[in-house]
């Protein structure tokens, strides 16, 4: 095969990630005071991922069935779907659905924080952020869930210096709105990027909703 054939071509991860390109000028009184504005919302989400624990059951076709727990890393479920992927290969679709309802409400608060919009963060609305990725079913490996955090530590390392050029991105950003109203389409694209990298980790390594490594790219 060459390097030209099709087979080479990127393949789309499932997990899509993209914030819409504020084309128009951004207010630059609500994003100088964007570390202020932010904290209620960073209040409500909190209080989301304040942790907890939800019962359900699991177990035989047999009527034997025995409850389980779905302890999460804060908000997010782990430990519950661990456990049903593991004994039942199975993901119960109302906690795939939490986990991507809150990726979804943490990446516009993100979103919000990092200048990309200066809309107030909407609890359900999708606003300018899209996240999706499709309910796995009975289609994921029943044993990878139980090392993916560890197969995942190379991402962790990348994303810790990639976070830092985020913050750098989002202060030289601050000072483009404040002059220009604009968001540069350049470092915008970082953030969009970066943030995509994460969301990618985030859904093969703690919510488990994929076992598609994530790739090393900011790309789609």
């Amino acid at each position: 095969m060459q390097p030209n054939d099709p087979t080479y071509a990127v393949q789309p991860h499932p997990v899509n990630f993209s914030v819409a390109y504020p084309d128009r000028p951004l207010n630059r009184l609500t994003s100088f005071f964007r570390l202020f504005m932010v904290i209620p919302i960073v209040i409500l989400l909190g209080t989301v991922y304040s942790g907890g624990a939800e019962w359900g059951q699991w177990g035989g076709d047999d009527g034997n069935s025995a409850e389980t727990v779905a302890y999460g890393f804060g908000g997010v479920l782990f430990f519950g779907p661990l456990l049903m992927i593991l004994f039942r290969k199975k993901y119960p679709r109302w906690w795939f659905d939490w986990n991507l309802e809150l990726q979804r409400f943490a990446n516009r608060v993100t979103v919000y924080f990092a200048l990309m919009d200066d809309r107030y963060p909407a609890t359900d609305d999708h606003q300018s952020v899209r996240l999706d990725y499709d309910y796995p079913g009975g289609t994921l490996n029943r044993f990878l869930p139980i090392v993916k955090w560890l197969l995942a530590i190379p991402h962790y390392i990348v994303l810790f210096f990639l976070h830092i050029g985020g913050v750098v991105a989002v202060i030289i950003a601050w000072f483009a709105i404040l002059f220009t109203g604009r968001y540069p389409r350049g470092l915008f694209a970082y953030v969009e990027g970066l943030l995509r990298w994460q969301n990618r980790v985030t859904a093969y390594a703690f919510t488990l909703a994929t076992d598609r490594y994530p790739p090393f790219r900011l790309a789609p």
